[in-house]
């Protein structure tokens, strides 16, 4: 017996995504020297983010370790809210906070199975519990429980349900994370590096959950990755992200295949290619930039091989290099319109 279906929910038009995030922006105070009044600096984690969540797709986000792209995903779940953007759901704005009605709709999958689940407690108990409060068990939270269990392929379920966390292992712990969040039917998934503190050997067993969850539930997928291969393997758009901003976004084999921001070259050029006999032509000088203190105009400037006065100055603009391929880089701006514009705007203390 299968547990009951939500509450029907209206759906949007085709050619509206199921959740959007419109100039997201956040910032995080950080208190700086001693005394009675410490000087308070923003961190600048995301800044202009926009991303688009449609039904029976997987979109990857990608970029390297301090990049925002957890923050980004916290900002759509509404787990912390943006100083300035917004959050549409079907395209309506979303409620502020996380309402339990935005909560049975979009959930988040963390990356550490572990630390997500609760360790006193049993696997019945994880899944059972958002059944309850949702009020989808139909009378018999058992089956319920058995059937989530079914569906992210820990079979039998009776084998798992009345263990601990701990007598399992990294991927049974994250298959479970992912039926709690199945368990109130959601639309939208979240999902925060699933694979990064897996073993290697059993990455592609959670891969192809998620790829089966999208074909058959119709799930709009979040993939949080700094794996540029398994982006590849499992999304169907990738959005590049370096220093708090978006640099790339393009269908994942043109973005693979045809790189155009700089830094996305870099990515590519790093990631093992047995096909590959020359060493990478590109290299990156120095380190990712302080959020405290972000370079002007294009963020990754200080470490660009093709750096131009005005990248130094001025933000680029989003061009579109190719049909769905964008990339934010004055190199795909003509020279004539390549104009210096003075220092961006300091973020004001809430």
């Amino acid at each position: 017996m299968k547990a009951a279906a939500a509450t029907a929910r209206p759906a949007a038009p085709a050619d509206v995504p199921v959740l959007e995030g419109r100039e997201l922006t956040r910032y995080f105070w950080l208190k700086q020297g001693r005394g009675l009044l410490p000087r308070r600096s923003p961190v600048h984690a995301v800044e202009g983010v926009s991303l688009r969540l449609c039904a029976g797709r997987v979109t990857a986000l990608v970029g390297e370790s301090g990049s925002g792209k957890t923050t980004v995903a916290r900002l759509l779940a509404r787990i912390i809210r943006p100083d300035s953007g917004q959050v549409l759901l079907d395209g309506r704005p979303a409620p502020s906070g996380r309402p339990r009605a935005y909560a049975a709709q979009v959930q988040m999958v963390f990356q550490d199975p572990f630390a997500s689940l609760n360790p006193v407690h049993r696997i019945r108990h994880h899944l059972a519990r958002p059944l309850q409060i949702h009020h989808l068990a139909n009378g018999n939270v058992d089956a319920a429980v058995e059937d989530l269990l079914r569906r992210v392929a820990l079979e039998p379920p009776a084998d798992f349900s009345a263990k601990f966390p701990d007598e399992l292992s990294g991927g049974q712990r994250q298959r479970v994370a992912i039926a709690r969040a199945l368990a109130v039917r959601p639309r939208a998934l979240l999902a925060d590096e699933p694979v990064s503190m897996l073993d290697v050997s059993i990455r592609l067993g959670v891969l192809n959950l998620l790829a089966g969850l999208r074909e058959r539930e119709r799930l709009a997928i979040l993939y949080v990755t700094h794996d540029l291969a398994s982006a590849r393997y499992l999304a169907d758009t990738i959005v590049v992200m370096y220093a708090g901003q978006l640099v790339e976004t393009a269908p994942s084999t043109s973005l693979t295949d045809s790189p155009q921001h700089p830094y996305t070259q870099l990515l590519v050029s790093a990631a093992p290619d047995p096909d590959r006999v020359r060493p990478p032509a590109l290299s990156a000088r120095g380190a990712p930039p302080s959020l405290l203190a972000p370079p002007s105009g294009c963020r990754f400037h200080p470490r660009c091989p093709h750096v131009m006065e005005v990248c130094r100055s001025t933000p680029p603009p989003n061009v579109s290099v190719a049909p769905g391929h964008t990339a934010a880089c004055w190199l795909h701006v003509a020279p004539a319109q390549r104009r210096v514009s003075g220092k961006p705007s300091v973020p004001k203390e809430r």
